[in-house]
């Protein structure tokens, strides 16, 4: 349905120059119901019919709406927008509609929804309109005004599937329950009679592109994403059915159940892997009947946890609902306004004095429309179904912006989105939505000069570790983009994130008390009952922590990269100073020589407990930092890999998230060996039938989470050993750790072309193998110390 509109509207943001309509107002106006509340939960039909004397070759529009809308062009669907953004950066998408149109008359219609106190945390808002903007004289006879007709929908109500429903934080926003009996049939299609509809009304104020009026409602920017992509899947598999019957033919499309009247029927289905998808229901006959659609990554048992997720014996469905009333009438579709995360869809059918059929049951998957470029093979086969996995848990993690998690929050925080990010860039090479999460972490900025934790969102959340790994993520923008215009318009919200965090180091030259949530890590962290959240470890609130010090310290550092590259040398060596100065700090007050280790707070003198507390996390970032001498980097990693307790104290583990910085001090550590051998608590989660990776480990909330796809990555940095030598990735530098694989290949996009590499490891312990760089990339072999310069092209390797 919409796949055909991928590639149209895709290349059409080439071809179309937006400068029009980006300094200047538009004849267009946002229009909206001239009666019904403009703040409050409602779905609204507009409709407008041309009349064309020829069919076009093109016909580009602008079109936009608050909250979301539906475009349809004569009964075809053919967009959905718009991306998510904030309303001093109101998205719109330029779309050309002259494939669905024809010579005579064609029906505009879209479906525009505001879904008032029920909307999703992601969700920000001015209030309900929409705006449809023609891009020259042909097509302003489009434009949206009082011509356009409007239907406030009646048969929509919103499900509350909140915090105490669901017992567990979710934020992505209200089911839909939908009366067929009171829906408008056939409303998008060129027949329908709208004789009864009203007449729209524009609003008072003039359209306006960012930057120009004087009132703050939409400030309109073009879409610089990608359309999502949009296919049909099925699901698998009839695990369980109460008081019907049902074959997996069903879920095939090939034949319709029916459930007697007076019935209450359960259809337990399973799809055999997560997914993110609008599901369409068809059904027939059963005036009256309710079918309700329940949604979960997996099924719980009688204390609530998940367990394996393939079980379902003695388990039940805790989930997301939407309801369908079905009208009597023959094959009536119900597709929820927002697509539902979901390997498990319970039906619940509820019939009254007529039997229903259920026609047919499918999903349309969407998500941002990702290309996995880059591969990955090992001697080690089952190192496969870990990148399968990791590739299934990025993508549903990425649609108009990154998702922490699809099915409970769908916001897009930056300790997530930093990883999710080099996943992208490494696998994909497309770095559009990380240009789109730099980009709307620079506008979260707030009066403290720090950003938000996570944007666009209407619920303001400020974490401090946050903005410094916003500082990060643009350099590693840097590192692997050229793009200087765009990496220079960060700089001043990056020296404000440092001026925060630089008030804040008292003059034992740690950080003193910091406000806000310091989150590090969702680790079993010790001594930190004083800290205002989960997390945190101790010393943020009274100040002394190693971690957050030394955190800050490692954005200093490559702030300082950054600042110099730009001409900005006083204040880059201004914050390198300071990074050593912590790091001077840290050393001197928490390192354990007993233990070998640096303490998670200053260590007092005895008879003072609760300060001789350790982490893996003090240490991997004492090592990031050059905290500690780096002759004694490679030992204390190694130690803190191995060790659990440290006499009588028990190390803190580092968790999925956190373990990405582990990994990065490996690289950096020459332990790069070791890796694969880290990878047991992702074939874990694969023998707990995770078909993505989770949150944290067992008991976990969410089951996708991009934070845990690091592996990913890892395969082509430290396995595959591709990373950039210089900031563009102008050059390649390739250091393979094979640890106990014999054979490794990957392959990975770059700027100029593919980077391939193709890897055996000898008896003898050399290596032997082929690179192949894109035309005008150089680079450097490195292994066990030994280096060989790289040229272009294809190139036998032996070191």
């Amino acid at each position: 349905m919409i796949a055909g509109l991928l590639f149209l509207a895709n290349s059409l943001f080439a071809q179309t120059s937006p400068s029009n309509w980006t300094s200047q107002y538009w004849p267009a106006r946002w229009i909206l119901h001239p009666t019904a509340p403009s703040r409050q939960y409602g779905i609204f039909h507009f409709r407008k019919t041309i009349d064309l004397p020829q069919k076009p070759t093109r016909f580009v529009v602008h079109v936009s709406a608050d909250n979301r809308y539906r475009l349809f062009v004569n009964g075809k669907a053919v967009a959905i927008g718009p991306a998510r953004s904030d309303t001093q950066n109101w998205n719109y998408e330029t779309i050309d509609l002259a494939p669905y149109l024809q010579a005579g008359k064609n029906t505009l219609a879209a479906q525009v929804w505001y879904m008032g106190e029920g909307a999703p945390f992601s969700q920000m808002s001015y209030q309900l309109g929409f705006l449809l903007q023609g891009d020259s004289d042909t097509e302003k006879i489009a434009n949206t005004d009082a011509s356009w007709r409007i239907l406030h929908n009646p048969a929509y109500s919103p499900i509350r599937n909140d915090i105490p429903k669901l017992r567990t934080y979710i934020v992505v926003g209200d089911g839909d329950r939908v009366d067929a009996a009171t829906y408008p049939w056939g409303w998008e299609q060129p027949n329908f009679d709208d004789k009864a509809w009203v007449s729209a009304k524009p609003l008072g104020f003039p359209t306006k592109p960012r930057g120009l009026g004087t009132d703050g409602n939409w400030g309109l920017v073009p879409r610089t994403i990608p359309m999502m992509e949009e296919k049909s899947v099925r699901l698998a598999t009839v695990r369980r059915s109460e008081n019907g019957k049902m074959e997996n033919a069903f879920l095939q499309g090939k034949a319709p159940v029916t459930v007697p009247a007076n019935t209450k029927a359960v259809f337990l289905l399973d799809q055999g892997y997560l997914t993110n998808a609008y599901p369409e229901l068809t059904v027939s006959k059963g005036k009256g009947a309710t079918v309700t659609l329940a949604y979960a990554e997996a099924l719980i048992d009688a204390k609530g946890l998940k367990g394996n997720r393939n079980a379902i014996e003695g388990r039940t469905m805790r989930g997301f609902e939407d309801q369908f009333i079905a009208d009597g009438n023959s094959k009536r579709t119900f597709r929820p306004l927002w697509f539902r995360t979901y390997r498990y869809l319970q039906l619940t059918v509820d019939t009254k004095e007529e039997s229903l059929v259920l026609d047919d049951l499918l999903g349309q998957f969407t998500g941002y429309p990702f290309e996995e470029k880059a591969r990955f093979a090992a001697s080690d086969t089952t190192l496969k179904s870990l990148w399968n996995v990791g590739w299934r848990t990025a993508r549903l993690c990425a649609g108009e912006n990154y998702y922490d998690c699809p099915y409970y929050e769908q916001l897009q925080y930056t300790g997530d989105t930093r990883i999710q990010s080099m996943i992208s860039l490494y696998v994909t090479g497309d770095d559009r939505l990380m240009r789109k999460a730099i980009t709307d972490y620079e506008h979260s900025r707030f009066n403290d000069g720090l950003t938000q934790s996570r944007y666009p969102s209407a619920d303001f959340q400020v974490i401090p570790t946050f903005s410094l790994f916003w500082v990060c993520m643009v350099h590693d923008y840097w590192m692997n983009r050229q793009d200087d215009a765009f990496v220079k318009s960060m700089l001043p919200g990056i020296l404000g994130v440092l001026n925060w965090h630089e008030q804040r180091i008292a003059k034992t030259g740690l950080n003193g008390p910091l406000e806000w949530w310091n989150f590090v890590d969702w680790s079993k962290w010790q001594n930190a009952k004083d800290e205002a959240a989960g997390g945190v470890p101790a010393g943020a609130r009274k100040g002394g922590s190693s971690i957050l010090s030394l955190q800050q310290a490692y954005t200093y550092f490559r702030a300082g990269d950054l600042l110099s590259h730009y001409g900005l040398n006083e204040r880059a060596e201004h914050y390198r100073e300071l990074g050593r100065k912590l790091n001077k700090a840290v050393f001197a007050q928490c390192w354990d020589a007993s233990r070998g280790l640096i303490a998670d707070t200053p260590i007092l003198p005895p008879g003072q407990p609760g300060k001789n507390i350790f982490s893996q996390h003090a240490n991997i970032l004492a090592v990031l930092t050059d905290a500690v001498p780096v002759a004694q980097q490679a030992a204390l990693l190694q130690k803190v890999m191995t060790e659990k307790n440290i006499g009588s104290d028990t190390l803190t583990q580092a968790t999925f998230y956190f373990k990405y910085y582990l990994f990065e001090a490996m690289k950096k550590t020459g332990l790069g060996d070791q890796f694969v051998a880290q990878l047991k608590p992702w074939r874990d989660m694969l023998a707990m039938g995770l078909t993505t990776f989770a949150e944290n480990p067992e008991p976990t909330r969410s089951d996708c989470h991009a934070w845990s796809a690091s592996p990913l990555y890892e395969f082509l940095s430290i396995t595959c050993g591709i990373r950039p030598a210089e900031p563009g990735f102008k050059s390649v530098r390739i250091e393979p750790y094979l640890g106990d694989l014999t054979t490794v290949e990957g392959q990975m996009p770059h700027p100029l072309g593919d980077i391939a590499v193709q890897f055996q490891k000898t008896p003898t312990g050399s290596l032997t193998g082929t690179i192949t760089l894109p035309a005008n990339l150089t680079g450097t072999l490195r292994w066990k110390g030994k280096a060989l310069p790289l040229k272009a092209g294809k190139q036998t390797v032996s070191l």
